[in-house]
């Protein structure tokens, strides 16, 4: 690279926040016993008020990014689209499955009650089925990727989202044998993705024709970057407030789930930098693939977990410990594409 490009302090270390708050929230959840169940109760159609603010306020910046008349010119290289939508939506939804199915049905059979393990394997299913909008453009810059075609790949598969992730989760969840709340499901795609995509890409126009790009991207947009990390923060205290009674209980859990879902990622980053090599894509193009690929949309699967299962269940569980394992991995993702540059 020209120039040593670093994350941002705050990003950077978002590990240790996320265990900060993981800490906090049960401890809060362990002093205020069942005061804090009110906050449970405050649902609209299985979705807790509470909680969807939060994710609401974490998803809203990322989707001010989006750019939809970034796409028009993808015809001019169209290998590195393709490979990303063969990999986020005919590769990784499946090998997530399948990982979590053989870890939390097989291999962890002797720690998990089998009714409890349906549960971890749906949360694991909706990461695998929740690519990544925001965190890539970070992990695209640190590898010197194309940031304009990046934004391409992002855009489109966010509108895949739309028609695809409902479909997919209902028909991976079939096998955890789950009864699945379509109308829940339907309604946190609606609330959790149309009307935050909407309302950034309505707010992107209105500022651009206003402000002009250079005063969106550089003034307006990094106001934003604090909300979303402090929702995605006091959302995981809430989680734990409700989740610490089962960590404390067998707090080996933590470990157990993260081991399938750190195999899947590192799984299907070798596939699509492999698969970009072979199909001859440029670095800055191959690399961003690879990590669309490997890392999550976690603030929608945490927040579709909490509207089908609840907050103090298993899968909702599984998809807050995505949040805990995804900085690490990806940054050292980051380093082997640095070092693999060609």
């Amino acid at each position: 690279m020209s120039e040593t490009k670093k994350i941002a302090f705050f990003e950077k270390y978002l590990t240790v926040w996320v265990a900060l708050c993981i800490g906090a929230g049960i401890m809060i959840g362990h002093l205020a016993g069942e005061d804090i169940t009110f906050l449970s109760d405050m649902e609209i159609y299985n979705v807790n008020i509470p909680i969807a603010i939060l994710i609401w306020l974490m998803i809203y910046p990322m989707m001010l990014q989006i750019d939809f008349g970034s796409i028009k010119g993808v015809g001019k290289a169209p290998k590195g689209l393709i490979l990303t939508l063969v990999i986020n939506w005919l590769i990784k939804p499946f090998t997530m499955a399948f990982f979590a199915w053989i870890f939390f049905d097989k291999l962890y059979a002797a720690y998990i009650e089998p009714e409890l393990a349906g549960e971890y394997i749906a949360g694991a299913i909706l990461l695998g089925v929740a690519p990544c909008t925001a965190m890539v453009f970070v992990w695209s810059y640190l590898t010197d990727g194309d940031p304009n075609y990046t934004l391409v790949q992002v855009s489109v598969n966010d509108l895949i989202i739309l028609v695809a992730f409902v479909p997919l989760v209902g028909l991976l969840l079939g096998i955890t044998e789950i009864a699945i709340p379509y109308e829940t499901l339907v309604a946190s795609v609606l609330i959790f993705v149309v009307v935050p995509l909407a309302a950034g890409v309505i707010t992107n126009k209105i500022m651009i024709s206003r402000k002009g790009e250079t005063w969106f991207k550089n003034e307006f947009l990094p106001k934003f970057k604090p909300v979303s990390i402090f929702a995605l923060l006091l959302t995981l205290v809430l989680l734990f407030a409700f989740q610490g009674p089962n960590i404390l209980n067998n707090p080996l859990i933590i470990v157990l789930i993260a081991i399938p879902l750190i195999i899947q990622t590192y799984f299907i980053f070798f596939i699509a930098w492999f698969g970009g090599r072979k199909l001859e894509l440029p670095h800055a193009i191959c690399s961003p693939a690879a990590m669309i690929g490997a890392s999550n949309f976690f603030e929608l699967a945490v927040a579709v977990a909490i509207a089908l299962f609840g907050l103090q269940s298993p899968a909702a569980l599984v998809t807050v410990v995505g949040v805990l394992v995804e900085v690490p991995i990806m940054l050292s993702l980051v380093a082997l594409a640095n070092r693999w540059r060609y």
